[in-house]
């Protein structure tokens, strides 16, 4: 079912003074230029066959390398305020791959838009691995050594993108880079990013950087049902992607029952790396997830394998639209979940910022994908006036790029890429978003 919303005359209520309007991309999704740095493990993930639905590789992507300048033309044209991108750790470890970043930044300064950096989106260095205690400290250095440089100019950071995702595809059930089927035993992954995590936060702040945030990935969690069994597995599935990176960080503990399950010799001096204070959190929201209990095999759910030895199993929603990805739309879960995280965690949750919201849809006259901003605008404006501090929004993306294990056959972008000719078109849904930011200064 395509996303059968309808978009309101009504205006997008403005939202308070100094509210923070941006879009993002990540390093390994749009810039190419493969050859000009170290491989990561997506390099090495992507040249398995089968590991990608079309085979593809991000060897050229948007090309954004070469064409950075076209594209924040494209943001300063969009009227953001800020572009949150990510900075490839292969390539910082090659030489000159800072200096990419420094005009990129230049350019971005230039243009008017503030940019916010991501430290670390998926693409660790082939030669590294979250398994091991010892790359929380190499990921310190690395960012130490980056903020050295670009700290003059960038006053917005982001640590870690969606450490839950990287975990749970990547090392549990290995739809992603690494390609690993840890199942729970991909745990210390977890830890160590979650600690990679609260270095960088003290590296950042020993260069003299600021406003520092996390962008994690968080959803409602729905039972399928109210009996126990449903209950009790979605409760569990919610404890897996949400609490276990959200309470380190802002409660300084573990849920109960899984710090016993962290590879440290003192879980309590590493969670309070864990917890250094944050200026503000960043969440990555898409839809709610509905979990029953398990139904005893593997089930196909949104292009993953659940295998039936989990104890939980993902169902479908019903009643609701989907993108062309098959992910439901949803957006009253954005204002469940902020308004839920307030009332868990009050006043130890900093002021919020959504650093990804966003679809996936065919066509350049994507009104569906207009239908769907819309609707979750509305729904963060709702959040607001219930009372969470929200002081920015970001659009996933800028770009239709690389899509990971889907390779190109994915389209989240504002702006339709050619891949054949690397021609930039923006969409309806552009042009949509430059009305909504105008109306809002």
């Amino acid at each position: 079912m395509a996303n059968d919303a309808r978009i309101t005359t009504d205006p997008i209520p403005r939202f308070p003074a100094g509210f923070l309007w941006g879009v993002s991309t990540s390093a390994h999704q749009i810039e190419g230029a493969a050859d000009q740095r170290e491989p990561s493990v997506w390099d090495a993930f992507t040249a398995e066959p089968g590991r990608v639905k079309d085979g593809s590789t991000a060897a050229v992507a948007c090309d954004h390398y070469h064409r950075y300048r076209e594209d924040v033309a494209l943001l300063a044209g969009l009227g953001v305020d800020a572009y949150r991108f990510s900075i490839s750790w292969p390539r910082v470890n090659s030489p000159g791959g800072l200096d990419f970043y420094d005009r990129l930044v230049d350019e971005l300064c230039a243009a008017g838009v503030r940019p916010v950096p991501t430290l670390f989106h998926w693409d660790l260095p082939v030669t590294l691995d979250w398994l091991e205690r010892d790359t929380a400290a190499r990921f310190a250095e690395y960012v130490t050594v980056v903020a050295e440089r670009l700290g003059d100019r960038v006053k917005k950071w982001i640590t870690l993108n969606e450490p839950a995702e990287h975990t749970l595809l990547g090392h549990a059930l290995g739809a992603h880079a690494p390609g690993r089927q840890l199942l729970f035993d991909a745990l210390p992954v977890a830890h160590h990013q979650l600690l990679a995590h609260g270095l960088a936060v003290r590296a950042l702040r020993a260069a003299g950087a600021g406003d520092i945030g996390i962008a994690n990935s968080h959803g409602p969690t729905w039972p399928a049902s109210q009996e126990q069994a449903d209950v009790e597995a979605a409760d569990f599935y919610d404890l897996l992607l949400n609490r276990l990176f959200s309470d380190p960080l802002l409660l300084g503990q573990y849920p109960d029952g899984l710090g016993e399950l962290m590879p440290s010799d003192d879980l309590e001096s590493d969670l309070k790396v864990i917890a250094e204070p944050l200026d503000w959190y960043g969440v990555n929201y898409y839809a709610p997830t509905r979990v029953g209990a398990p139904q005893g095999t593997d089930i196909e759910f949104g292009g993953l394998t659940i295998p039936a030895e989990l104890p939980f199993s993902v169902r479908e929603i019903e009643g609701v639209p989907v993108t062309d990805f098959g992910w439901p739309v949803v957006p009253e879960g954005l204002t469940e979940l902020l308004t839920g995280f307030r009332e868990r965690y009050g006043d130890r949750l900093p002021p919020v910022v959504i650093t990804e919201n966003g679809c996936s849809y065919e066509g350049t006259d994507d009104q569906d994908r207009i239908a769907y901003l819309d609707g979750h605008l509305r729904a963060l404006h709702r959040a607001v006036e219930a009372g969470v501090d929200v002081r920015g929004y970001f659009v996933w993306s800028l770009l239709d790029n690389f899509e990971w294990a889907e390779g190109y056959e994915r389209r989240f972008g504002l702006v339709h890429v050619d891949y054949e000719t690397l021609t930039r078109t923006p969409k309806a849904s552009y042009g949509w978003l430059r009305d909504v930011l105008r109306a809002q200064r």
